[in-house]
């Protein structure tokens, strides 16, 4: 019978057309995986980088507020030198008026 061998060889043919859609798909879909799990990566990493730079970022601003509050308290100590010469300079200032009205005084 002709028509049994051409049927079952048909049959044969469509089985090997599903088995390689099959596989195509199968393929198609570990690529799709391979693909997210990629970008999911490079997601991942650009997060780390992007956490790594606001890290640093922060560190940054952290050591400018520093650096204005030393030189805030730099100034201040500053202030506090120059009220103390001040001080300083008026007690030398008084002791010489001091000096000044007991020499008068001896005078007379």
């Amino acid at each position: 019978c002709p028509f049994s061998s051409r049927r079952s060889e048909q049959k044969r043919e469509r089985e090997r057309m599903k088995a390689r859609e099959r596989e195509r798909m199968k393929a198609r879909e570990r690529e799709r995986r391979e693909r997210e799990k990629r970008e999911g990566e490079e997601i991942e990493i650009e997060t780390e980088t992007e956490k790594e730079q606001e890290r640093e970022k922060e560190r940054e601003r952290e050591g400018k507020r520093e650096r204005e509050r030393e030189k805030g308290r730099e100034k201040e100590r500053e202030r506090k030198r120059e009220r103390e010469g001040k001080r300083l300079g008026e007690k030398e200032r008084e002791r010489e008026r001091k000096e000044e009205r007991k020499k008068e005084r001896e005078r007379k």
